[in-house]
C-alpha cells in the first residue's frame, strides 16, 4: 500500500536553548510493507520515523502503540522518537499537562509532556538499564574504529542496554569529543560483529556534559540526539550516587540538542527518567516515491 498523501508531523526533539533538536517524522500507523516503513525517514529527510496506532490516550488509560523505524529497519526503542511522539500526542489531546502510557513490542511504559506554547517538555521511563564492563575484544575493535584513545584508569568502558546494547566510551573533554572522526565502515563492521547498536562517546564535567552517538549499523552515522543512551549513561553514573545530568549533543552536525536524565539508586538497580524539549515544526504530507 502506497502511503503517499498521508499526514506527517515533523518534530524537532531534544532542542537546546530554543533551537536545534533532532527532526523526527511522526505519523499514524496504517498497513505498509517493511520497505515502505523504512522509506519514510528517507522520504522525509529524518533519521527516524515514529508510527502511532489508535489504542489509548490520557483519558482511557489504555496504552498507545508506537513503533520506531530507520532506513535500516525497526528498532525496539528510540529515545528522541519517544520525545517526539509525546509532543504530538499532547498536541492532539490539547493538554498542557499530558500523561500517557506507550506500548512497544517489548513493554508498556509511562510518558509525560508539559506544554508552554509550542514548547513541549517531555520525559519518559526508558526501562531497566542493563550494565556490564566491556570485553577486551569490544575495546580492541571499537576504539580504533572510533579513533578514540583508551580511557584513563577508573574510566572503564561499559556496555549498556535498554533494548539493544551500546558501548559507553568516556573521553577527556569536549575538545577530544569534537575531534573524533570515526571510520564508519570499520565501526559498522565492528558493531555488526559484536552485536552492538553503536557507540555513545561522552565527556562529563559534573552534571553537564556532551556526547556523540555513532550508529551506522542502523543507518544513522551520527545521531543528533540520543535519549536512551543518555539514560544508560545516567544509570552508569548512578553507581556513584543519585544524579541529574544534561548532555549536549548535535554540535558536530550543526543541530545543537540537549537530553536530560535523572537516575536514582534502588535495591534492584537505578531507576531513570529521561527526556528533552520538543517543538512541532510543521505538518506536511508524505511525498511519493
Amino acid at each position: 500500500m502506497d502511503a503517499r498523501g498521508q499526514a506527517v508531523t515533523i518534530v524537532n526533539a531534544c532542542r537546546r536553548d530554543g533551537g536545534g533538536g533532532s527532526p523526527t517524522a511522526v505519523l499514524d500507523d496504517r498497513p505498509m510493507t517493511d520497505a515502505e516503513r523504512r522509506a519514510v525517514p528517507v522520504r522525509m529527510g529524518t533519521s527516524h520515523a515514529v508510527f502511532l496506532s489508535p489504542g489509548g490516550d490520557d483519558h482511557s488509560g489504555a496504552a498507545v502503540p508506537v513503533r520506531f523505524v530507520t532506513a535500516e529497519g525497526e528498532l525496539p526503542a528510540c529515545g528522541h522518537g519517544t520525545v517526539a511522539a509525546l509532543a504530538v500526542l499532547a498536541e492532539r489531546a490539547g493538554s498542557d499537562d499530558f500523561r500517557v502510557l506507550l506500548r512497544t513490542s517489548k513493554r508498556v511504559f509511562s510518558g509525560s509532556s508539559v506544554r508552554e506554547g509550542n514548547r513541549f517538555e517531555c520525559t519518559f521511563d526508558p526501562g531497566p538499564v542493563e550494565l556490564r564492563d566491556a570485553t577486551a575484544e569490544e575495546c580492541e575493535l571499537m576504539l580504533p574504529a572510533l579513533g578514540a584513545t583508551p580511557p584513563a584508569p577508573g574510566d572503564a568502558l561499559r556496555v549498556a542496554s535498554v533494548g539493544r546494547p551500546r558501548l559507553l566510551v568516556p573521553v577527556a573533554d569536549r575538545a577530544a569529543l569534537a575531534a573524533l572522526a570515526p571510520d564508519l565502515d570499520r565501526l559498522r563492521a565492528a558493531c555488526d560483529g559484536l552485536g552492538l547498536l553503536g557507540a555513545y562517546v561522552h565527556a562529563m564535567d559534573g552534571g553537564r556534559g556532551a556526547a556523540r552517538m555513532f550508529a551506522p549499523s542502523i543507518g544513522v552515522p551520527e545521531d543528533i540526539a540520543n535519549a536512551n543512551s543518555t539514560a544508560c549513561l545516567a544509570a552508569h553514573l548512578a553507581g556513584r550516587g543519585d544524579i541529574e545530568i544534561t548532555v549536549d549533543m548535535g554540535d558536530a552536525l550543526g543541530a545543537p540538542s540537549a537530553v536530560t536524565a535523572v537516575a536514582r539508586r534502588g535495591p534492584s538497580g537505578p531507576s531513570v527518567r529521561v527526556g528533552g524539549v520538543a517543538a512541532i515544526e510543521r505538518t506536511t504530507v508524505l511525498p511519493p516515491l
